[in-house]
């Protein structure tokens, strides 16, 4: 991913030193499972451990050494395991032993997968926590609700928020979900069967790397468990670009109920002064297409040739880099946003008022059928109501109290109740407690 994009912390975990640390890791797992069987003597493992120690306290081993051997071997493990002989000297004879490049590269995958995972979920927990603040700040707040982009039915400006934070909620639980499916690694050889140390070997190396080993694995891990990562990561970013066209929406000139931050000395166009545009919220927009992207090609990883080919690979190692870097470079900008976000309330109330009472017309559809009209009927009556308020005629709640058929049915005091916003939002507070309560689950 690029720099632009990248925040460090994130970036770090994909970088190529991270990614042979966490090779390194496996080896010595592996190596240490040798020892405790007396596979290695006591004094070659204690100077491999030695040495090894030393090399992780320096950062692992060097890129540019492993570069130098893959230039020469066209393989990146056969490099990785030159390279670290320099460092670890006659004991480096114990690493990979009895291992494949799979069974190496595939579990730091899921090391590296999972600390990237632990990331995110950090970055989902500080949006949830924005989302709920606002839910509650607006929940009195009415506003006009749309559907089709025209006015619908009023609504609490607050349950945009609620409704999105519930769906992060599900997010994270996606999230977790995927991250516990690929909690696993494989140490069982070229083509899965374990021929030369069984699986009690395996399932003691892959525990003190805090992964369950595959429980039937060919050459790599099954790339369902992959694509299941990719594919919740897709779902953020929808659920990302939901939040945003939202957000565009409702900063539009015509419409104009929220703004975001707008820093001094900010520049809104090159060519026109006074434009403040919605960049932030349009930038998501564009992130969420790349990742959802990335989930296409993880899903075609999956159908792999016989017990492995080397197909997935070019994917991987593009597409689960760049999409965890770019989500937690989305979700941040996404919570800046949110925590900055200027919702104008005059102007939440003025587009309400512009909207007038013909909003509430389905309370008097139903209360007409209620009362013993047939709904053909009722929906003739409101309609020509709406439509005449529409038109300038008068009043809509008026045009309903003088309406001949109507006033037979629902008396003035009854047209004023359904009328009301009291009426219309009466049900807000138990749907904030119901998503509350679950939310404390």
């Amino acid at each position: 991913m690029i720099n632009r994009y990248t925040r460090p912390e994130m970036g770090m975990i994909w970088e190529d030193r991270n990614r042979y640390r966490n090779w390194l890791k496996v080896e010595l797992a592996a190596c240490e499972e040798m020892a405790r069987r007396k596979l290695i003597p006591r004094g070659e493992w204690t100077e491999l451990r030695k040495r090894a120690a030393q090399l992780l306290k320096k950062g692992g081993v060097d890129p540019a050494r492993i570069d130098h051997y893959e230039a020469i071997t066209r393989h990146d493990m056969i490099a990785f395991t030159s390279a670290l002989a320099e460092s670890i000297g006659p004991a480096s004879r114990y690493v990979h032993f009895g291992l494949t490049s799979s069974d190496v590269v595939d579990t730091a995958l899921s090391l590296q997968t999972l600390e990237a995972g632990a990331l995110l979920r950090k970055d989902i927990e500080v949006l949830l926590a924005t989302l709920r603040r606002l839910a509650l700040r607006y929940k009195k707040l009415p506003t006009i609700g749309r559907s089709h982009g025209i006015f619908a039915e009023p609504t609490s400006f607050g349950l945009k928020f609620l409704g999105w934070y519930c769906e992060w909620r599900r997010n994270l639980e996606r999230l977790d979900r995927a991250l516990e499916g690929i909690r696993v690694g494989k140490l069982s050889g070229a083509v899965g069967v374990s021929p030369h140390w069984g699986t009690d070997f395996e399932e003691r190396v892959l525990a003190r790397l805090g992964l369950r080993s595959e429980t039937v694995s060919t050459q790599v891990v099954p790339r369902d468990r992959h694509a299941e990562v990719m594919l919740v990561l897709a779902l953020c970013g929808s659920s990302i670009e939901r939040i945003a066209v939202e957000l565009r929406h409702l900063q539009r000139t015509e419409v104009g109920e929220v703004l975001e931050s707008f820093h001094k000395g900010q520049k809104g166009s090159s060519a026109m002064p006074h434009k403040r545009n919605p960049i932030s919220s349009e930038n998501l927009t564009g992130c969420a297409r790349l990742l959802r992207a990335y989930a296409q090609p993880s899903l075609e990883n999956v159908a792999l040739w016989h017990e492995r080919d080397i197909s997935h690979s070019s994917v991987e190692r593009i597409s689960f880099p760049d999409s965890m870097i770019l989500l937690d470079y989305a979700l941040n900008r996404l919570s800046r946003v949110l925590e900055n976000l200027d919702v104008r309330t005059d102007r939440v109330r003025e587009n309400l008022q512009k909207a007038g009472s013909t909003v509430f017309s389905g309370h008097f559809l139903l209360a007409l059928v209620g009362e013993g009209a047939t709904r053909e009927q009722a929906y003739i009556w409101v309609q020509e109501c709406a439509l005449g308020g529409l038109e300038g005629k008068g009043d809509f709640l008026e045009l309903m109290a003088e309406h001949p058929e109507i006033k037979k049915r629902l008396k003035p005091g009854r047209i004023r109740e359904l009328g009301s916003l009291k009426h219309q939002l009466r049900a807000v507070p138990q749907i904030y407690r119901r998503a509350l309560k679950r939310g404390k689950r």
